[in-house]
């Protein structure tokens, strides 16, 4: 199987050609509109299989799938931005993530992820989920914030689930090599920022590789991740 994230940075209804020539099982796309509302057929068309959830319906979270079957799972996400807990042809669980500012000033970015955890701890252990996404988030702005990314890490470990990127490429949060995410567009502004989760026993069965600058820069400030399982 194969499970490709990207943060389209819009206007997904012009960009999924590109995205469809990954060949993946599954799309986990942030700020993507909503396929019910729009007037784009081919769009419309090619999301018939899919979960979306947001606030705006030309900037949300969607999941797309070919001909496997989504089953959205009831998890609280109440007042978080944005998970969408599913399965996967009924066999694998995922978590879907862009994790945004939310409606509080101290409860931004990582701390929404901090806080869906805390809310759905029990699940998550006994599901032992995929968390993919964009957290919007890297260990170099931890600062002095309780809950900030290298917490939601601890978090994540605490529960069986570690980055198949630091994992396969055995970096540390904070040190990262390849950037997911280049600010303003700007080729010297890097940041690695989207994440994969994985059960640590799955790890040895998954590879992870991220798009390359030159091909995707031009459709959107992130790149994608590509999963192989």
């Amino acid at each position: 199987m194969r499970i490709v994230s990207w943060n389209c940075h819009g206007a997904l209804r012009k960009k999924f050609p590109e995205l469809l020539a990954l060949a993946a099982d599954v799309y986990i796309v942030q700020e993507c509109e909503n396929p019910a509302e729009t007037r784009h057929e081919a769009y419309q068309y090619w999301a018939q299989n899919a979960l979306w959830i947001g606030r705006n319906k030309h900037k949300g979270l969607g999941v797309f799938a070919n001909t496997r079957r989504l089953v959205a799972l009831d998890w609280d996400s109440t007042g978080l931005e944005y998970f969408i807990p599913f399965t996967v042809g009924g066999q694998l669980t995922l978590v879907a993530v862009w994790a945004c500012r939310g409606d509080g000033g101290s409860s931004r970015y990582i701390a929404q992820v901090w806080a869906y955890l805390q809310k759905n701890q029990a699940k998550t252990l006994m599901a032992q989920p995929l968390l993919i996404g964009d957290f919007n988030s890297n260990a170099i702005w931890d600062f002095k914030r309780k809950h900030n990314h290298s917490a939601v890490v601890k978090e994540l470990a605490e529960m069986g689930l570690a980055s198949i990127y630091h994992t396969q490429h055995q970096e540390k949060h904070g040190e990262e090599k390849q950037p997911t995410f280049f600010l303003y567009r700007k080729l010297e502004r890097p940041y690695h920022i989207d994440y994969a989760f994985i059960p640590k026993a799955l790890q040895g069965s998954i590879k992870i590789s991220i798009g390359r600058a030159e091909d995707w820069l031009m459709l959107s400030d992130h790149m994608p991740m590509i999963i192989d399982i």
